[in-house]
Order: structure tokens, then sequence, then C-alpha cells
């Protein structure tokens, strides 16, 4: 059984991208590459994979109704059961699994987990395309095409309107419909019939293939004296850390005079993948401390690798979670940047995400996270140092139009633009108090 250390938002078989993100669905699919335990054919059954979830909860969980006694005879009731189905199975584990307390212990099936491995691998396999149901004309739309995809390939372009996929009219399919239908096993064909802004027409066949999803977003703004380098991080993914690493390099190499890291509607992700981002900024001081139910402790430290000490700016919302509010929360008490915006989500527990045997998946929390001040995330996030709001009709442009977020039309960006001149003008870049990981006292969830 493979599992992957995380630290996901909310249900971690929903992944809620957050209130500033682009309403539309990058068409691509997972294909994991994980290894499944052998097990012998009687045993590959509904039943097994209860008893798989049952062991797995029994040895790990943290959450807050968690008794081993009870989770014993809990064994006893399932295992007595007849499963016909492993839909059967699915409904007494979610029943079972309710019990804990806990949001974040998920059952997740086959193709929910399929969902979740392609948030946190960045690994997948579709055609490349980002696409939306238009506003103004309903019309299933191309939003933009990725570099060097299959779809670029067969001459996709922007604002193309699918018509139909693979014989479907999309006109009688939601976003979500559309989506599915494209995509697919990497090698294997979707037919797309597409409509040009001339009204020509044109019938493509596009080869599935593996992309890398970019979950890192930046470029140079200028603005009044400053020359800011913008960096969007969408998600903590496994490739997260390597894309930002060349973020910041590309930045420093246009000589801008300090850094506005976005985590807006970032939701989390791997945990390791921002302890690495943590320490590209850090020099020194530490990052987060984790502990487990039987009290183990496990500390991050920064490691005298940070690639800049440019002034920093770190615009946070109600939907930075999880691992977004490790980062923020490190660099924030460790006086290396300054966090503008709203309070946080307010998540401080840790899942570990299994694979059964068939193909479903398990997330149960096994730790409690705590950044460097000691104080608990969860439930009451990250509050920024300085508080901006966005008011319903800027809150409703950005949302419209993805586009304005990070330019002088964003009111939180053109804070943090103030922050950094102001900085600039008074202060040294990139001085920071380095603290050491704090006693908690008590966990609680």
């Amino acid at each position: 059984m493979k599992k992957i250390a995380l630290s996901l938002p909310r249900c971690p078989d929903t992944f809620v991208k957050g209130a500033l993100r682009t309403l539309s669905v990058l068409v691509l699919l997972t294909v994991p590459s994980l290894s499944r335990p052998a097990i012998a054919a009687m045993e590959d059954s509904p039943k097994a994979i209860v008893d798989e979830m049952w062991q797995i909860v029994y040895t790990e969980s943290v959450a807050k109704n968690f008794e081993p006694e009870s989770w014993l005879k809990l064994r006893e009731d399932l295992l007595s059961q007849n499963y016909d189905t492993y839909d059967t199975a699915y409904r007494q584990i979610r029943g079972a699994l309710r019990s804990l307390g806990d949001p974040y212990t998920r059952f997740l099936d086959p193709e929910e987990f399929e969902t979740l491995t392609s948030q946190t691998t960045g690994e997948l396999s579709g055609i490349g395309i980002r696409m939306e149901i238009n506003a103004e004309t309903g019309i299933l739309t191309v939003v933009d095409v990725l570099p060097d995809s299959p779809a670029e390939a067969a001459g996709v372009q922007a604002e193309d309107q699918i018509m139909q996929i693979d014989g479907q009219v999309t006109a009688l399919l939601s976003l979500e419909q559309s989506s599915e239908l494209i995509r697919g096993l990497e090698g294997t064909e979707v037919n797309l019939k597409i409509r040009r802004r001339d009204q020509s027409s044109l019938d493509l066949a596009i080869t599935r293939a593996k992309i890398e999803l970019a979950t890192v977003n930046y470029g140079v703004q200028t603005i009044g004296d400053e020359k800011v380098g913008y960096i969007r991080l969408d998600e903590f993914s496994s490739h997260a850390a390597e894309q930002m690493y060349n973020a910041i390099q590309d930045l420093k190499a246009e000589t801008v005079t300090g850094f506005v890291l976005d985590l807006r509607g970032n939701p989390g992700g791997l945990l390791y993948s921002s302890v690495d981002i943590a320490r590209m900024w850090m020099e020194e001081g530490a990052i987060v401390r984790t502990v487990d139910r039987k009290g183990g402790d496990r500390q991050f430290s920064a490691n005298q690798t940070a690639i800049t000490d440019l002034p920093l700016v770190v615009l946070v919302d109600e939907n930075s979670a999880s691992a977004s509010e490790i980062l923020a929360a490190a660099l924030k008490d460790n006086q290396r940047a300054t966090l503008v915006g709203t309070r946080t989500y307010g998540k401080g527990t840790v899942q570990s995400v299994h694979e059964l045997s068939n193909g479903a998946g398990l997330a149960v929390t096994i730790s409690r996270y705590y950044p460097p001040s000691g104080m608990s995330i969860n439930m009451n996030g990250v509050s920024p140092d300085i508080t901006v709001e966005l008011d319903n009709e800027q809150f409703t442009q950005l949302r419209l139009d993805p586009s304005l977020i990070g330019t002088s039309a964003d009111p939180q960006f053109l804070k943090a633009v103030n922050i950094l001149q102001n900085q600039r003008l008074s202060e040294t870049p990139g001085k920071q108090a380095p603290l050491s990981a704090r006693s908690s006292g008590a966990i609680s969830n």
C-alpha cells in the first residue's frame, strides 16, 4: 500500500480552489504510477477493502473521536457483514469514518482517488487545454492552450469553440461532463469538432499525452518606481518547488526590487513541498513542527539554502489553507515576509493518503502541525500583518476577469507593492529574526 504525506485542505476529495480561481477546468487525467499490494484473489473483495480501511485508521489516526477499544469493537461489526458490491462496502466505510468526527479523514472511491493524485503529483495525461463555458455565448470555449501540448500540436487555439467531443454535443453537457469526455489514458485519442471565430469548422483527432501541470505562474509588474516579481502559487504539488525555484531565479535575472508571493485561494497540498519552498526564502529559522498521536515530534527548519533575500510580501485570504498556512506562518513568524489580505482558512492537521488494493484511497489524519510561534493554526488560521479586504465589486471584478489578479486593478496586490516600496526606501532588504520552534502545549483539534 503506497502512501503520500499531505497537508490537505477541507475535504480531500473536493480540492476547493478558492475565490480568486478562474472558472475553468484544465482538461487532464492522472495515471498514477503507484504500486498496489499483492493480494490473493480470494482477498480481493469488498470486505477486504473494509478491513484495509480499518487497519490504517487503527494504526495512524489522531482524529478527536478515535478510541482504540471502540475501533476494535467496530471491526467485529464490520467484518460480520456480507458485502455484495464495492458500493455497499464504500457506504459502510464512509459511515465508520464519520464516527471519528474528522472532516479530513475521508474515503475516496477509485475515481476520486485519481482526481486527488492528479492534484498532488502534477503528472497528468490529457491534451493540455483550459476551457470554460463562455458566460455570453453559453458555448464550451478554449481559454488557453498549454505550450508543447498535444492540443497545440493539433492546432487548437484560444477562443476555439468545442462543439462536439467524440460525437457528443457539448451544448447538452456541463463543464465537468465535457472534461470527463476529454480525459483519457495516455496514448488514446479524443475527437473534437471545433468552430473558429470566423465560423469555420474542423475535426481534430488528438492523442492524449502526459503533461506537467504548471502550479506556479509569474511575471514582472512595474508600478511606479517598483519593479516587482509577482509569483502566484496555485497548490503545493510535487513539482511546485522546482517551478518556484525557476520562477525566483528568472525574476532575479530581471533585476526585480522585491517579490509578491500570492497564496490566495491556494488549498494546500504536499507538506514537504511547503517546507522546500520555505527554504528558498528563509536562510535560517524554524518552519514547522509536526506531532503524531504518540507524541512523536518532528522539526523542519531552514538549512541555509535561501536563493534570495529581497523583500517579500505574501498575499493570503480565507481560502489559503493547510500547506499555504505552513508557508505563510513560517515567513511571518521569522519576520521574513509581511502578510497582506485576510485571515487564512485554519487547518492545522496533516493527512497520509493510502491507495487501497482496488484502486480506491483513504486519507487519514496522522499528525497536527504548529508554526514557529507555537500557536495552533487549527480553526484559528494565520492573521495577516495588514488586513486588506475586497469589497463585493472588487471581488466580482477579479473573479470574472482573472487576468486582473496581480495587477494595478487588484487592491491587495497594490498594497503589497506599496509595502515593498516603503521597505526599499527605509530598510535593509531581507533581514530576518529567526525563531526556534516553541512548545505548543496540549494538542487539541
